[in-house]
C-alpha cells in the first residue's frame, strides 16, 4: 500500500467509525438492535480503489447510481466480498448491464422496468434479482411529478407485479426524503410515512422486509422510523465533485 493509499485508508476508517457510532446511537435511542440496520456505502463518483479500501475496512454493501460508472467499477472489484446495490434512476437501456453486477435494485418505479429487468435476468441466467419499490412521497400531495418513484397509492400494485414476476424478488421499499409537499423538510414524518407503506407491503408479502431510507444527513431519523438499510456516501467518502 502506498503512502497515499494508507492515508486514504485511515481517513475512510475514521469516517466509518463516526458513521458507525451514529448508527449505533440511533439504534439505541430507538430501542433497536444494531444488527437490524445495514450500512450501505454509496460510492458514486469515487474510484474502484476506494471501494477496495472500504472492503478492506469491513464494508460489505456498496451502492452506485449510474451504470456507466458502476459497471467498470464492479468489474474491477469482482473478487471482493461485496453486495452491490443500484440506487439511481434506471433507464431500460441500461438494464442488461445493471443485472450483470447488481444484487439489488432500489429504484423500481414502473411496470415497464419490471418487464425489462425480468427479461435481462432470464437472459443472464442469474439468481433472482432483489427489487425495491421506489416511493415518491411528494406525489401523495400531487407534487414532485418529475421525480422518480411511484405515489404511495401505486405501491401495492407494483409490489404485487414484482412479486409475481419470475426472476425477480420483492425485497421491500425505498425512498428519499421529499423536496416538496407537506413532508418536505421533515424527514422524521417522511420516514414514518414510509414505515406505514412498508408495513402494508409486508402484510401482503412477508419476505419484503427491506426499508431503504436515510442518508448522511438524516440517517438518525430513518433508523428511528424503522429503516433496515441506510445509504451513506458523503459522511464516509467526503464531499463529492460535481458529476460530469
Amino acid at each position: 500500500m502506498t503512502d497515499r493509499q494508507r492515508a486514504r485508508y485511515e481517513q475512510l476508517g475514521t469516517n466509518l467509525d463516526v458513521v458507525e457510532r451514529r448508527i449505533a446511537d440511533a439504534c439505541r435511542a430507538a430501542g433497536r438492535a444494531r444488527s437490524e440496520v445495514s450500512l450501505v456505502v454509496v460510492t458514486k463518483t469515487y474510484p474502484a480503489e476506494d471501494t477496495a479500501l472500504l472492503a478492506a475496512l469491513g464494508v460489505t454493501e456498496v451502492a452506485e447510481n449510474r451504470d456507466q460508472d458502476a459497471a467498470p467499477k464492479a468489474e474491477l472489484c469482482v473478487g471482493l466480498p461485496l453486495t452491490w446495490h443500484f440506487v439511481g434512476q434506471l433507464q431500460t437501456n441500461k438494464v442488461r448491464s445493471v443485472v450483470r453486477y447488481a444484487d439489488l435494485v432500489h429504484s423500481v418505479d414502473r411496470p415497464r422496468l419490471v418487464e425489462s429487468l425480468a427479461a435481462a435476468v432470464r437472459n443472464a441466467e442469474r439468481a433472482p434479482l432483489g427489487c425495491l419499490v421506489q416511493v415518491a412521497l411528494d406525489k401523495e400531495a400531487g407534487e414532485g411529478q418529475h421525480r422518480a418513484g411511484v405515489a404511495p397509492a401505486e405501491v401495492p400494485a407494483l409490489a404485487d407485479l414484482i412479486a409475481d414476476t419470475p426472476g425477480l424478488r420483492l425485497a421491500g421499499v425505498m425512498t428519499v426524503a421529499p423536496l416538496s409537499g407537506p413532508l418536505a423538510g421533515d424527514p422524521s414524518a417522511a420516514f414514518g410515512r414510509l414505515a406505514e407503506i412498508a408495513s402494508a407491503v409486508r402484510a401482503a408479502h412477508p419476505a419484503a422486509t427491506m426499508v431503504s431510507a436515510g442518508m448522511s444527513g438524516d440517517l438518525e431519523q430513518a433508523v428511528a422510523a424503522g429503516a433496515t438499510h441506510v445509504r451513506v456516501g458523503t459522511a464516509v467518502l467526503g464531499v463529492r465533485s460535481p458529476l460530469g
